[in-house]
C-alpha cells in the first residue's frame, strides 16, 4: 500500500515534487487537525454540519457533508483544508459511499483563496453521475466556469498549481496519471487553502465520499524537460450564467479550428494537414478525404447547406495555400482559387460568394471570389486586413490595423461602409458573427502582440451587435488555430475553439475512450 505522503518520483511540468511534512494521524474528533490537514469550515450557507473522519490506518478521509451547489457566485459545501503557498499538487483516489443521489453531488479537490463562499479557487470535481470537471472562479463574487470531460468517473484525480497555471489530471482505471486537456490559468494570491471537500448538492440531505491515497506535495525546481503541445478541442456555452465548456478531444500535438455542422452533431478540424470529422459528444474522429497530396491548414468551413467544405490547401506543409472545394459526399475536389496566398474565411449567407485573405506582393487584404469559380476580387486596400467573415445580414466581419492597432470592423460586402466595431486596449482577430446576428466572437492578444502567433495567452470575447459592448468568454493559451475557422453552432449557443497546453512529452494523452455524456444529467 502507498504511504499517505511519499516522496513522487516523476517529473511533471519540468519540476520535482517534494511533500509536505505529515501532521498527526487521528481518528474523527472535534478538533481542527485531521490527517495532513490543518482545518475545516463549513462554506456558505449549509443546514447540515459537515463531518470529517480519517482512519490512519486505511488513511482514508471520510466526509460526510451538504450544501446546495458549488457553481453559480457562491458556494455551499464542506471544507477539509491546509494552508500552502507556492506550486504544489494535490492527488487522491476518489468514491462516493453510496450510488444514486443527486446527479451533480459533488467530491472535489479545491485550492481555494481564502474560505468565503464567494471567493476564487479552482477544483477538479467529481460528480454523482460521473462527470469531471475543472471548476474555477476567477474573481470574487464572479460566475463560475468549468471545463467538463465527457467520460467515465475516473479512479485517480490530480490538481496541479504550477505559477498561475493550473491543470487537472486523471488515472481510469490505475493507469499512470495524464493530463486531460483541462488546464486555465488563474492566479492565487499566497498563502491559500488546498483540500478536499463534499458538496451534497441538496441543502436538505447529505452525502459521503471517501478519498484514499492522499498526497499533499510542494513543488521545488528541478531541471525542467522540454515541454510539448498539448491541444484540446472545446465546446462552450455563451450564456453569462453557464459559461461550461466540454472537452471534445485532446491530443499530443497541434488541432485546428473546428466548423459545426449544421444538424448540430459534428465538428470538423484539421490536424497534421488532414481534415477531421468527429460527433460533438465525442467518439472516434474520421477523416475527412480532401484529394491526394494536400495539406490543409486552420481556415476551413462548412457552406450553407453543408453539402461542402471550403480549406485551404497546399501540396506540401509550408507552401503558401489556394483554397479548394470538398465534397462531404465524396467526389472531385476542386481548386477554387488559382493564385497562392488564399487563406478561406467565410461563405456568404446565400452560398454563392466566399470571403477570404488574400497575402499577394506583400499585402494583406481582403478578397471575394465566386464559390462556382470566377474572377476573385479584392475590396480592401488600406493597412492589413484579415480575417473576413460573413454575417446573416450579408455584409463582411473583419480584423484590420487601420485605426493603428489591431480591431474588429464591419463592411458591405463589396468593401463600402466599414465601420469599427470594437475599440478594446488589446489586437483583436478573427470575428465570427453567430448565426442568429446578435453577436459575434473574435480572439484578443495583448496590446503590441505582431501578428497571430500561437501559444499566446489570449481571449475569446463576445461582442453585442447591438449595444457594441463585449465581454470576455474564457482566457486560454492558444491563438492562430483557436479561432480561425466559423466555429458557432446551429442554435448560436455554443461555440467550438482550441486551447493549447505546454507539458512534458511525458504528459501522455488519455489513456481512454471519449464516451458520450449521460443523457439524464441535469444542468448544474
Amino acid at each position: 500500500m502507498r504511504s499517505l505522503l511519499k516522496l513522487a518520483a516523476a517529473v511533471i511540468g519540468g519540476v520535482a515534487w517534494v511533500c509536505l511534512p505529515t501532521l498527526p494521524a487521528i481518528g474523527a474528533t472535534d478538533s481542527e487537525t485531521i490527517g495532513i490537514f490543518e482545518g475545516r469550515s463549513d462554506i456558505g450557507d449549509v443546514l447540515h454540519p459537515g463531518i470529517a473522519q480519517y482512519d490512519a490506518n486505511a488513511q482514508t478521509y471520510t466526509i460526510t457533508a451538504a450544501g446546495e451547489n458549488m457553481w453559480y457566485a457562491r458556494d455551499s459545501f464542506y471544507f477539509v483544508w491546509k494552508k500552502v503557498s507556492g506550486d504544489v499538487q494535490l492527488t487522491a483516489d476518489v468514491a462516493f459511499r453510496q450510488t444514486g443521489g443527486r446527479a451533480h453531488r459533488k467530491a472535489v479537490l479545491i485550492l481555494k483563496q481564502d474560505l468565503t463562499a464567494d471567493g476564487v479557487y479552482a477544483d477538479a470535481a467529481l460528480h454523482g453521475a460521473g462527470m469531471t470537471a475543472l471548476q474555477y472562479r476567477r474573481s470574487k463574487g464572479a460566475t463560475s466556469q468549468d471545463i467538463e470531460l465527457n467520460i467515465d468517473f475516473p479512479q485517480t484525480a490530480r490538481l496541479v498549481k504550477h505559477g498561475d497555471e493550473i491543470t487537472m489530471f486523471l488515472s481510469m482505471h490505475g493507469e499512470p496519471l495524464h493530463q486531460t486537456g483541462a488546464s486555465i490559468k488563474l492566479h492565487l494570491d499566497g498563502p491559500f487553502y488546498a483540500g478536499i471537500g463534499v458538496c451534497s448538492h441538496d441543502q436538505d440531505t447529505t452525502e459521503t465520499a471517501v478519498f484514499t491515497h492522499l498526497e499533499l506535495a510542494k513543488l521545488t525546481a528541478t531541471q525542467p524537460e522540454k515541454p510539448a503541445l498539448f491541444s484540446a478541442l472545446q465546446t462552450i456555452q455563451t450564456e453569462d450564467r453557464f459559461r461550461r465548456s466540454m472537452m471534445v478531444k485532446t491530443e499530443l500535438g497541434g488541432i485546428g479550428s473546428a466548423n459545426w455542422s449544421k444538424d448540430g452533431q459534428f465538428l470538423y478540424f484539421n490536424q497534421d494537414g488532414q481534415i477531421w470529422k468527429m460527433a460533438v459528444l465525442g467518439a472516434r474522429p474520421e477523416l475527412l478525404n480532401v484529394g491526394p497530396h494536400l495539406w490543409c491548414d486552420d481556415n476551413h468551413g462548412l457552406s450553407p447547406d453543408s453539402p461542402t467544405l471550403a480549406a485551404s490547401c497546399s501540396p506540401t506543409q509550408g507552401q503558401p495555400p489556394s483554397i479548394y472545394i470538398i465534397p462531404l459526399a465524396g467526389g472531385e475536389v476542386r481548386r477554387l482559387t488559382h493564385e497562392v496566398g488564399a487563406e478561406f474565411h467565410g461563405w456568404s449567407p446565400d452560398g454563392a460568394t466566399i470571403a477570404f485573405t488574400g497575402i499577394r506582393n506583400g499585402r494583406t487584404d481582403v478578397y471575394v471570389v465566386p464559390a462556382q469559380g470566377g474572377q476573385e476580387t479584392r475590396i480592401t486596400t488600406a493597412a492589413t486586413n484579415d480575417g473576413p467573415d460573413f454575417g446573416p445580414d450579408g455584409n463582411i466581419y473583419f480584423n484590420s490595423d487601420r485605426s493603428g492597432t489591431m480591431q474588429i470592423w464591419r463592411m458591405g460586402a463589396d468593401g463600402t461602409h466599414p465601420q469599427q466595431l470594437s475599440s478594446d486596449d488589446a489586437e483583436d482577430w478573427f470575428p465570427h458573427v453567430s448565426p442568429n446576428g446578435k453577436q459575434l466572437v473574435y480572439l484578443s492578444y495583448a496590446k503590441g502582440t505582431k501578428g497571430n502567433p500561437q501559444n499566446e495567452d489570449v481571449k475569446l470575447r463576445l461582442l453585442d451587435l447591438t449595444t457594441l459592448q463585449s465581454r470576455v468568454l474564457v482566457d486560454l493559451l492558444g491563438g492562430e488555430g483557436s479561432l480561425n475557422a466559423p466555429s458557432w453552432s446551429p442554435d448560436s449557443h455554443h461555440l467550438a475553439f482550441t486551447g493549447h497546453e505546454m507539458l512534458p512529452s511525458n504528459a501522455d494523452g488519455p489513456a481512454y475512450e471519449m464516451v458520450p455524456p449521460k443523457p439524464d444529467v441535469p444542468v448544474k
